[in-house]
């Protein structure tokens, strides 16, 4: 095993958004829509978790190169059975940032799972997947 060498790659912005769901008990989905789980705010627990998560993407992906993040966002839609989540991680660098993207979203989904476990125990987490990734020299990459 070795990390990948990228010392001839050009620095460039780049960005990467992904996407999951939280798939929830509707009347779960209520009570986080109305901030009434008795852990608190879910979905501002989950977006806090989720950039904390990106920053220390390469301490837990092994191999994974550390990149400098000048942007996160993690935004949440609220369906009648679940949520879903979108992140979106930019910054410059010779390597991508969908690691750090997916990383982000699965931990904010892990997050909307414990915090609501208490109340459904059928929760599901689904559909993880890059949407979009820009820069780099393979240029921009947009799921169909």
């Amino acid at each position: 095993m070795q990390m990948i060498d990228i010392s001839f790659k050009q620095v460039t912005e780049r960005t990467a958004v992904v996407e999951g769901t939280v798939y929830l008990n509707p009347d779960v989905v209520k009570l986080i829509k109305n901030n009434k789980i008795p852990k608190g705010n879910v979905l501002e627990a989950a977006r806090v978790a989720g950039i904390l998560a990106a920053k220390r993407t390469p301490e837990i992906i092994p191999l994974c190169h550390p990149v400098l993040i000048t942007f996160a966002a993690i935004e949440f839609s609220l369906k009648s059975k679940g949520v879903k989540i979108t992140t979106v991680i930019k910054g410059e660098a010779k390597t991508g940032f969908e690691m750090e993207a997916l990383t982000a979203t699965s931990v904010a989904a892990l997050t909307i799972y414990d915090m609501c476990k208490p109340l459904d125990k059928d929760i599901v987490i689904s559909e993880i997947k890059l949407l979009k990734k820009t820069g780099g020299k393979s240029g921009t990459y947009i799921r169909k």
